[in-house]
């Protein structure tokens, strides 16, 4: 754990002579975010470790605008980290439905039972202590530790490195290791004696609002002077783009099988996508020559099958693959009394707003199953 907590010595140079140090950018990040920046978000304003970190946690790839809804969902069902380690998992994974990414919530969970049985509920102040913890990264535990404790620590995510790539006019993928090393370098180095909690939300302000991906303002940027981008044109070049891959693609066929006003839903395992969640059984594409066979095969021990219908198919983007779905829609004549498989459950359809289920999976199944009028096979 050591070099998380960031304590750069004056004058220090990297290998190869290269100097990082320049109080004046800092300076000017917080003048600018103390006139200009946000200040009026729901996690501001507070010295609340839980909400804090919670905030942070919900923003790592996700935008302002939709965390809000979410962090105030959140806390209105844990107020607190003894409150949040406490509730049973499927409402954690209720309640993080829809922000995606969701290893997030099943390491927010365990990181709240963590604080709560190794530091009695309250979050260290220790940026390397706060990197130890799931889901808790070197880039956001200087936050927390910056916005909770003052402590002097230096952050790194995506919208701090655009600002450094520009402003620096640094060559090549921020990803890199060898330049994320360099752009870590900086980060410390151009640490602040004071202002902390002021410069840290001004580089993530800069990154959102004006230094952003597409089309930045440059006019209203208070590094506008300083931007080797803008000055030598490079703005949009600069962050170089992570190099392109080929996107493997998967398909899979998913059944959407219902009786009277319940929906069958099946329990993902932890790992994997959508871990934790429900969703909809699943055939392989491979069965799709003997369809038929297949789907009564699955459905047999829940009920007897009365027909099915396809399904308009949609495809889903993750991280590393994309994902094409054949949807049926399945009406069994009568149901079984037993559950086969403890992964497999009925569900009421009038509960699937709230429920634990991917964000795709949920649409498909909100515009495809109401109330008041369930399947009518085909």
């Amino acid at each position: 754990m050591k070099g998380l907590v960031d304590k750069p010595k004056r004058g220090a140079a990297p290998a190869g002579g290269e100097r990082y140090e320049d109080p004046g950018f800092s300076a000017e990040v917080i003048a600018w975010q103390r006139q200009h920046g946000r200040h009026k978000l729901p996690w501001q304003n507070t010295r609340d470790a839980y909400r804090v970190w919670l905030s942070e946690i919900m923003l790592q790839q996700t935008q302002v605008t939709a965390v809000i809804p979410y962090y105030q969902r959140f806390l209105e069902r844990c107020p607190d980290v003894f409150s949040l380690a406490a509730a049973p998992s499927e409402d954690v994974m209720a309640l993080w439905s829809g922000l995606g990414y969701y290893t997030r919530a099943r390491n927010l969970h365990k990181c709240a039972q963590r604080v709560v049985a190794e530091y009695g509920g309250r979050f260290p102040d220790d940026p390397a202590l706060l990197a130890d913890l799931p889901g808790i990264g070197r880039s956001t535990a200087a936050a927390i530790a910056a916005f909770s404790y003052g402590r002097r620590a230096a952050i790194l995510d995506g919208n701090v490195k655009r600002v450094f790539a520009r402003v620096f006019g640094v060559d090549g993928y921020p990803g890199a290791k060898p330049v994320e090393d360099k752009l870590w370098l900086r980060a410390v180095a151009l640490l602040p004696e004071e202002g902390i909690e002021a410069y840290t939300q001004g580089l993530m302000d800069l990154g959102a609002t004006l230094c952003v991906r597409g089309t930045p303002s440059c006019a209203k940027c208070p590094l506008a002077g300083r931007c080797v981008a803008l000055a030598q044109d490079r703005v949009k070049e600069l962050p170089v783009s992570k190099p392109k891959k080929a996107v493997p693609e998967r398909e899979t066929v998913m059944l959407v099988v219902t009786h009277g006003a319940d929906v069958l839903l099946e329990q993902r395992p932890d790992s994997g996508i959508w871990g934790g969640l429900l969703s909809l059984p699943e055939i392989a594409v491979g069965d799709a020559a003997h369809f038929d066979t297949a789907v009564r095969t699955l459905v047999a021990p829940y009920g007897e099958l009365e027909g099915c219908r396809k399904l308009q198919p949609f495809s889903h983007v993750f991280t590393h693959f994309k994902l094409h779905v054949a949807p049926f829609q399945v009406a069994l004549v009568s149901r079984s009394q037993r559950i086969a498989q403890n992964a497999l459950v009925w569900y009421p359809v009038e509960k699937l707003a709230d429920a634990p289920l991917p964000a795709p999976v949920k649409k498909l199944l909100l515009g495809v199953l109401r109330s008041d009028d369930l399947l009518a096979a085909v």
